[in-house]
């Protein structure tokens, strides 16, 4: 960790404030929208256009990048990112504000690929492991703070949409004047999704319906506390409390689906955030009950994603799993289009209980999807399957396919001490 924490370090402290500018921003607005009149359809229209906008970044940049070079795309998408954030309280239109969301969306999702080029480029082989974890790290931390930095503020003035415009300004410095090289920009060709869907069916189906319930958790929380008559200072914990949770329940989720049928754990876990959900349907009134349900229920959807990629992983080859990485974030973006929108439309007609409703519904669908698969074919047995690896929802391609680099050489180290084992207890027999 020292060595990636010395060649990534500039590179950490620039994602660390682009997070907390990221976070900072969504979360004001869904308290925002209110103060402004917004209804609530309109609110999740305006948070349905950054998943928009970034599935249609994550697409672009790429291209971008090869047409004109790393620092310019990141350079430039970092202006837009800059300006948009204070234009939002010039003009407090919902149409507007959704044009601004989407420019968001895909100008983050530009600087997230490019950006994470660099922290490949920058880790070797033997601590990119370390690397990927350190940056989903440094990603939550910069989302808790920022919840830190609207509860210290006044939502109605201009301070907390400038806070996060001069973070995102500042974050290119410690970047862009590192001596890290420019890396050479390479992304494998995705892979079919009619090919995807043969080689998994329930990491595809998965995928999407975990894309609703993570975007409406994240784009939707602030809207949700906002109805449910939370303070400033308790939506911001609230928020807080769902990163909190998928930081917590990471390590022993992947451990436990390392070592049984995935199928299993993805039931398991998913289980347990409908569960969650549904006492958040039924108990709507507790501020302390609330937090523990966004706890579990952060806890368990964002595992999900990771666990969704490495149950997909156990049915591909090595050489094919970098292609599976871009077809099955491009579906996840899918799914986290309509999240916002389904749940504002719920939240409109049922109140605050639509937020948990919804994501209780998908959840339970991932849980039953599970289910039904595992009455459809035999699971990998458990010394073939890959290594699990926390990917944060939020992630782009690049990551993606460092997460599969990083589960292949887990998975083959595995099985060369499973081999140095069953070597060593056949020279004891001997």
């Amino acid at each position: 960790m020292k060595q990636v924490l010395a060649s990534s370090s500039p590179l950490l402290l620039g994602i660390l404030l682009l997070m907390i500018g990221n976070g900072l921003q969504g979360s004001l607005l869904g308290v925002r929208g209110g103060l402004e009149g917004f209804s609530t359809l309109e609110i999740s229209i305006v948070m349905s256009g950054y998943f928009l906008g970034f599935l249609g970044g994550s697409r672009a940049a790429p291209l971008l990048i090869r047409r004109v070079g790393h620092v310019r795309v990141f350079a430039a998408l970092g202006s837009f990112i800059s300006a948009a954030l204070i234009l939002f309280p010039v003009v407090a239109d919902p149409w507007v504000w959704t044009a601004l969301r989407v420019l968001l969306g895909f100008c983050f999702s530009g600087v997230y690929v490019t950006s994470e080029s660099w922290l490949n480029n920058a880790a070797s082989n033997e601590v990119r492991g370390k690397a990927l974890s350190a940056y989903m790290l440094v990603q939550m931390v910069g989302i808790v703070v920022a919840q830190w930095i609207l509860s210290q503020g006044d939502p109605s003035g201009f301070v907390l949409f400038i806070v996060p415009s001069v973070l995102v300004s500042i974050s290119f410095a410690p970047i862009l004047l590192s001596v890290t090289p420019t890396p050479a920009f390479e992304t494998s060709k995705p892979m079919t999704f009619k090919k995807l869907f043969e080689v998994s069916p329930l990491g595809c189906v998965g995928m999407f319906l975990m894309g609703g319930v993570f975007a409406s958790q994240m784009a939707m929380g602030a809207v949700y506390a906002t109805q449910a008559g939370f303070s400033l200072g308790q939506i911001s914990t609230f928020i807080a409390a769902i990163y909190i949770g998928a930081v917590a329940f990471q390590m022993p989720i992947g451990w436990i689906s390392d070592h049984i049928d995935r199928r299993k754990a993805i039931f398991g876990v998913a289980g347990m955030g409908t569960a969650a959900c549904l006492v958040g349907i039924l108990i709507p009134g507790n501020y302390v009950l609330v937090l523990g349900i966004a706890f579990v229920a952060g806890g368990a959807a964002n595992p999900l994603y990771s666990l969704l990629i490495a149950h997909t992983n156990d049915y591909l080859d090595p050489e094919d799993m970098a292609a599976s990485s871009g077809g099955l974030l491009f579906i996840n973006g899918v799914g986290a289009v309509g999240g916002p929108l389904i749940a504002g439309w719920l939240m409109g007609n049922i109140g605050p209980r639509g937020y948990w409703l919804m994501q209780a519904v998908l959840m339970g669908g991932v849980a039953a999807y599970a289910l039904w698969r595992m009455t459809r074919r035999a699971a990998v047995p458990v010394d073939e399957t890959t290594s699990y690896v926390a990917v944060m929802p939020s992630a782009s391609p690049v990551v993606g396919e460092i997460a599969q680099e990083v589960a292949i050489e887990r998975a083959e180290e595995a099985s060369h001490e499973d081999e140095q084992i069953t070597g060593l207890k056949t020279a004891d027999e001997a």
